[in-house]
């Protein structure tokens, strides 16, 4: 599970098993967890995060888009 960013209260990771997906992070904070595509930083499954923390989460996301997209390739070889 490598971790690619941190903020605030929330973690950006990669479960290593995941490979086989399109390109995605998962994001968590306390007992929350999101799941996010990178080709369009649109939600694909949400365990708990309200829609205004979301709405954040994607902000920082936008803003980390083309690093995260070089770290899940670095990570799984595609």
């Amino acid at each position: 599970m490598p971790t690619v960013l941190r903020w605030g209260p929330y973690r950006a990771f990669f479960y290593s098993n995941e490979g086989h997906e399109p390109a995605h992070v998962h994001v968590c904070a306390g007992d929350h967890e999101v799941k996010i595509w990178l080709h369009d930083l649109s939600v694909a499954a949400n365990a708990g995060f309200p829609a205004h923390e979301i709405t954040g989460i994607l902000h920082e996301l936008r803003a980390n888009q083309t690093a995260l997209m070089r770290a899940w390739h670095e990570h799984f070889g595609n």
